[in-house]
């Protein structure tokens, strides 16, 4: 009678043990979901935003009236919109929209910072981004604008792509509008050497590129994209994901290697320091 006690009560604790397991295999599936449908909301929230900036033409803005469209010192693609960073002739491009303000953007440009750089530095792609003004379309203020121009003034001054990686390593809050602040903008540019100069203090205050952000907005809204942040390599979209590879850093290294075989790498010139 012990025995089958014992054996009873194994019995109840095996099940027990595979009840917790099933529980627990369940929550994490639970969680997966929670997560991956935040992460499909974020962009379906982005591309709403885009309609809706579409339909107010964008919030903030320094000026009322629009000023020539003054594209930043080496500025290309159609209508001079792209900001390019890396070798010319690298083989493959991979194309990214963006808004400073938006928080998938930062995510996506913090996780992938260095995957992206040492395929540019390595020859194997260029990155031409293209800056948009959403969030200050849906939420109000000028951030978006404002630190797209003042990443524009740092293009015209050779820091572009260490400007750019300050303003998302220093990004705010998405509802904060701290970046419709000038001096903000200037002070992070302390963090980049050579950047703040007079004239960069110029263009910033100035808005010398506030027309040129306005267009590039205009282009992504025109663009049928589905919000930012937008990855293409070659024309082909790979962020959230490619067909039905997820986007992480071993896949975009694959996938950039897929591209380029049997293609020779890009003719890299070593960046001055803090370019």
């Amino acid at each position: 009678m012990s025995e089958k006690n014992e054996q009873g009560k194994r019995a109840a604790r095996d099940r027990l043990v595979q009840r917790r397991e099933r529980d627990k295999a369940h929550e994490r599936r639970r969680r997966t979901l929670i997560v991956s449908s935040a992460v499909v909301g974020v962009l379906a929230l982005a591309a709403v935003v885009g309609v809706i900036a579409a339909n107010t033409g964008g919030k903030g803005g320094k000026s009322k009236t629009a000023g020539p469209v003054v594209a930043p010192s080496g500025a290309t693609g159609k209508d001079s919109l792209a900001i390019r960073v890396g070798a010319d002739n690298a083989p493959s491009t991979l194309t990214i929209w963006e808004d400073f303000r938006c928080p998938v953007c930062a995510q996506f440009e913090n996780v992938f910072r260095d995957t992206v750089h040492q395929l540019e530095n390595s020859g194997q792609i260029k990155v031409e981004y293209h800056l948009a003004t959403i969030i200050d379309g849906n939420l109000g203020g000028s951030g978006s604008l404002r630190a797209a121009n003042a990443a524009a003034c740092a293009q015209g001054a050779g820091k572009f792509p260490a400007y750019h990686d300050i303003l998302y390593r220093n990004q705010p809050p998405e509802s904060d509008d701290a970046f419709a602040d000038n001096a903000k903008l200037v002070e992070l540019a302390g963090k980049v050497p050579g950047l703040d100069t007079p004239v960069f203090r110029s263009c910033v205050d100035d808005g010398k590129h506030d027309s040129w952000v306005k267009k590039s907005n205009t282009a992504f809204q025109k663009g049928g994209f589905q919000g930012t942040p937008t990855a293409l390599l070659n024309g082909e979209p790979i962020f959230p994901k490619k067909g039905t590879e997820p986007i992480t850093a071993a896949n975009l290294k694959k996938w950039v290697a897929e591209a380029n075989k049997g293609k020779k790498p890009g003719t890299v010139t070593p960046a001055p320091p803090g370019s």
